[in-house]
């Protein structure tokens, strides 16, 4: 493997991929894109069937972005939860968003797993708190919340009471390419989804409230703030636009229109009417372009934003 970074000990065992949806395929490409074999499970047969031709796609893409290993990982797909654990280190869960599923993957897991192996869940909306509920050991579980599609969006958002358990996974995450971020406590929707909601919130307001239309907004975010975002984030990039005196600046000066600004901030709801002004808004904005192609561009995008950005894999 190709990498300046010593590998950890969790990454020179193989490891289990557990849920082979959206998720869990680009998890799988991502790891085997690094040399890393993986072991993968699913309840699903036809998800055990397609895994190997649905890997396929985001491996090219991963391969396009930069030189893979010198040999990649290598996919085993598995039925038996006791067989696809044999010999892992590290699993990466990415079952349905369903507690009780979730609950009979981490019983599994602890009791065919090795008693030093971390299994990490990729979940959305649920709380460490929730999940780990029930094991014997909580603490061998983490929160490792990724963006949409995994292979491609650098971020995982951690959380776990544990901090060694956290330099453990930070330094499997940081071997594969990713930029792991932990979470002082836990939150709904972690960071990411919690920032993304509030700028949504805003953008269905300003839909709502007839203030511009669906493909308006959409073309304002991503020609105007998205892009300064991309580089600096929202903290930095006010840091920048407070001029020689920095936040401090900033704060001080335009504190105040940027509190005036909050206040006029909506709160609307997902009514009817809103629901459809929405989905008729998407539509347009599509222009006839299936999610296929949609989603064909969104990743062509990033996979150019990423290169600019240099963000190696």
């Amino acid at each position: 493997m190709t990498s300046e970074t010593a590998v950890p000990p969790e990454l020179q065992a193989p490891v289990a991929i557990l849920g082979c949806g959206l998720i869990g395929v680009s998890w799988a490409a991502l790891f085997l894109h690094h040399g890393i074999n993986v072991r993968a499970w699913d309840t699903s047969s036809i998800a055990r069937k397609t895994l190997l031709e649905r890997v396929k796609l985001p491996m090219a893409q991963l391969a396009l972005m930069g030189p893979p290993a010198v040999v990649l990982g290598h996919l085993s797909v598995f039925s038996d939860m006791s067989a696809v654990l044999e010999g892992v280190s590290f699993a990466q869960e990415s079952a349905p968003e369903v507690v009780n599923v979730k609950h009979e993957i981490y019983s599994s897991f602890e009791h065919h797993a090795g008693s030093e192996a971390l299994i990490a869940s990729s979940a959305s909306g649920l709380s460490w708190s929730n999940l780990s509920a029930g094991m014997h050991v909580p603490e061998r579980l983490l929160t490792a919340h990724p963006f949409n599609p995994p292979h491609l969006v650098p971020l995982v958002e951690m959380f776990c009471p544990s901090d060694s358990v956290l330099d453990r996974a930070e330094a499997i995450y940081r071997r594969i390419g990713r930029v792991p971020v932990r979470m002082k406590r836990e939150a709904t929707g972690h960071i990411a989804n919690r920032l993304s909601s509030a700028l949504w919130r805003e953008a269905v307001n300003i839909v709502a409230e007839g203030i511009a239309d669906v493909e308006a907004v959409d073309l304002a975010l991503v020609n105007g703030p998205g892009l300064r975002w991309a580089v600096t984030g929202a903290h930095m990039t006010y840091h920048l636009g407070g001029g020689a005196g920095g936040i401090a600046h900033y704060l001080e000066h335009l504190g105040p229109s940027q509190e005036s600004r909050w206040t006029d901030l909506g709160t609307p709801s997902l009514t009817p009417e809103v629901c459809a002004a929405l989905i008729a808004g998407v539509e347009a904005e599509a222009k006839g372009k299936s999610l296929r192609e949609l989603e064909q561009i969104r990743d062509a995008g990033l996979m150019r934003l990423l290169a600019a950005r240099d963000i190696k894999h």
